[in-house]
């Protein structure tokens, strides 16, 4: 079976956006070892879930970064743009993305066919209310938390809709040169 991982950016304080998904506090420009991280983690999956809100950003950023061979991102843009995608929505009805479908049934039971399809691993990037789903129902295999250097107070977390406590277990820990802490967890399951 698929792992599905999830990778995302948080402050310190548990926030991965601001109140209203902003995103100035995060830490960039990134380093070397951190980049070297994110490009392993990625090559190894060849799936992405995204929540509807992320996919409409995400989606046609990475095909524009893809497409322009000047932009120093490029070689991330082409490996994101050519996985495989799947946003899950209530409101969407079709993909209006090149190698994208929908996903608008439950979530439990998508991600589970998903996971139980031949291929690398899964990895979802967010948003907010999607990846605090994945959370609520235990669907997260890894947890690839980059704790930025930054507190701010409020904002979007993926943590609230637990309805029950989840015990983890450190897979590994690692701090990066621009000063992000790696905090990589699973579950603990029985």
């Amino acid at each position: 079976m698929r792992k599905l991982k999830l990778q995302v950016q948080m402050s310190v304080d548990g926030f991965i956006g601001g109140p209203n998904g902003e995103m100035d506090w995060l830490t960039f420009p990134w380093s070397k070892d951190i980049e070297d991280y994110v490009t392993e983690l990625t090559s190894s999956v060849d799936t992405i879930v995204l929540g509807r809100k992320l996919a409409e950003g995400f989606i046609p950023h990475w095909a524009a970064v893809a497409a322009d061979p000047n932009n120093p991102e490029v070689e991330a843009g082409k490996a994101f743009t050519g996985k495989y995608k799947v946003v899950f929505s209530k409101t969407m009805a079709s993909s209006q993305w090149a190698n994208t479908d929908i996903a608008n049934g439950d979530i439990v039971e998508e991600i589970n066919k998903l996971k139980n399809k031949e291929g690398k691993d899964i990895i979802a990037y967010g948003g907010a209310g999607f990846v605090s789903s994945l959370i609520r129902y235990n669907l997260i295999d890894e947890y690839h938390l980059f704790i930025n250097t930054a507190a701010i107070g409020s904002g979007l977390p993926i943590f609230k809709d637990m309805d029950a406590y989840r015990k983890l277990k450190l897979v590994s820990a690692k701090g990066f040169d621009c000063g992000i802490t790696l905090l990589c967890y699973a579950p603990h399951r029985d």
